[in-house]
């Protein structure tokens, strides 16, 4: 189900927790309120819509994949973004780094590591941001 944007800025710097099985809802809610945001939106976290748990959707082309527990691994490529945020207003800048590895769970909680670099990279850093409760 579509969820509000959340914009409570001491909410959404606080850590989020290990997601479980239990919450698979929250995946559907992501991927529902990240598709009803498609016009302006490319990633969320789960925190997001309210939800303080380590689950990140990020718009891969025609795909939204779903990252459980992500654990950022390796990174290289320093480079300055100006990134905005539903949650926020206006731009801001940010440190990226062009090739990432990133470990995380699917939807199914079935565990990968996978290495992207350029936009889905950045789009992934971002929304792992929020799981730290880092703003941009």
């Amino acid at each position: 189900m579509k969820q509000p944007i959340n914009r409570d800025q001491l909410f959404l710097q606080q850590q989020s927790q290990p997601a479980t099985p239990l919450d698979a809802p929250v995946i559907q809610n992501l991927q529902d309120t990240l598709a009803a945001n498609a016009d302006r939106c490319v990633g969320m976290a789960a925190n997001m819509i309210g939800v303080a748990k380590r689950i990140i959707i990020v718009q891969r082309g025609p795909f939204a994949q779903i990252m459980v527990n992500p654990v950022l691994k390796a990174k290289q490529g320093a480079y300055q973004a100006q990134e905005g945020c539903l949650s926020l207003s206006g731009e801001r800048p940010a440190t990226r780094y062009q090739q990432i590895t990133v470990a995380y769970q699917d939807a199914n909680f079935k565990p990968h590591v996978e290495t992207v670099s350029g936009f889905v990279a950045q789009i992934i850093q971002h929304e792992m941001d929020h799981l730290e409760g880092i703003l941009i």
